[in-house]
């Protein structure tokens, strides 16, 4: 065997093991929870409420529900980092504006047992969303929860979604952050954010930053151009992925509030 075949043999090898690792570890790096338990909710967030429900594979999470002088509830389903408490900004803006709003955690985050995957993540938001007694209900997905929502609002319509830094599919996210990678065939978890939205006929807002670095934001507003319903664009300018003006910036709160007003006539 020559050195050079040797040399190729190695790199080979290297490279598969790479792989077979990416391919067993990819959800920790897909899903990065704060696995903390939060304090009572009512300590954080004023007038809100502890609640928990159990998923349909047995699993008993715990959520914050602050009630609204408005018949409006925003189902909120984070991104793939942190917990609700991390949330508590928005959900007490949306509070100021009369609107009910529900913050669901998902297994495996902010206390709660369980491992987070794609079946998982739609599983909490099927069993959070049986919690939601208002008549008229706004799903909020934020950046990873945009695949969780949209793939509730085909089995339970919502009556509007707002999409906030959405990507078509977590492949198509992931390979502009790894270009060097074959993300695609290497992913279990897909979340065909596009694909899902097609199908619904629910108004939806996009909301994204306008200097997105972990999110494209051409896969943004692709996800409202793939809209089967209705679609607004709302490019905040200036905004990274992370930044406050994507969390309670007054881009954002307008845009929940235009379509809570907008559904409710």
């Amino acid at each position: 065997m020559t050195t050079l075949t040797r040399t190729a043999l190695v790199v080979v090898a290297v490279l598969v093991l790479l792989l077979a690792l990416l391919w067993v570890c990819q959800r920790r790096l897909i899903y990065l929870p704060d696995r903390t338990a939060p304090p009572p909710a009512a300590v954080v967030i004023p007038g809100a409420r502890d609640v928990s429900f159990t998923t349909a594979d047995g699993l008993r999470l715990r959520a914050w529900y602050v009630p609204g002088t408005r018949d409006v509830t925003v189902l909120i389903a984070g991104g793939n980092a942190g917990n609700r408490r991390d949330r508590a900004p928005l959900v007490r803006a949306l509070s100021e504006h009369g609107l009910g709003v529900f913050l669901m955690d998902y297994r495996g985050y902010g206390g709660n047992p369980g491992a987070p995957t794609e079946e998982g993540l739609y599983r909490d938001a099927l069993a959070a969303r049986d919690l939601v007694a208002s008549s008229r209900v706004i799903y909020f997905g934020e950046s990873l929860g945009a695949g969780v929502v949209t793939r509730l609002a085909l089995e339970r319509p919502p009556d509007g979604l707002v999409l906030r830094s959405p990507f078509t599919d977590l492949a198509a996210a992931g390979q502009a952050n790894y270009p060097f990678l074959p993300v695609r065939p290497l992913l279990r978890d897909r979340f065909p954010v596009a694909e899902n939205l097609a199908k619904i006929r629910a108004p939806v807002v996009v909301v994204y930053g306008a200097r997105d670095t972990i999110v494209p934001p051409r896969l943004s507003r692709a996800v409202a151009e793939a809209a089967g319903g209705p679609a607004t664009t709302v490019a905040v300018a200036g905004a990274d992925h992370n930044d406050l003006a994507l969390l309670t910036g007054p881009d954002l709160l307008a845009a929940v509030v235009a379509l809570a007003d907008r559904i409710s006539h």
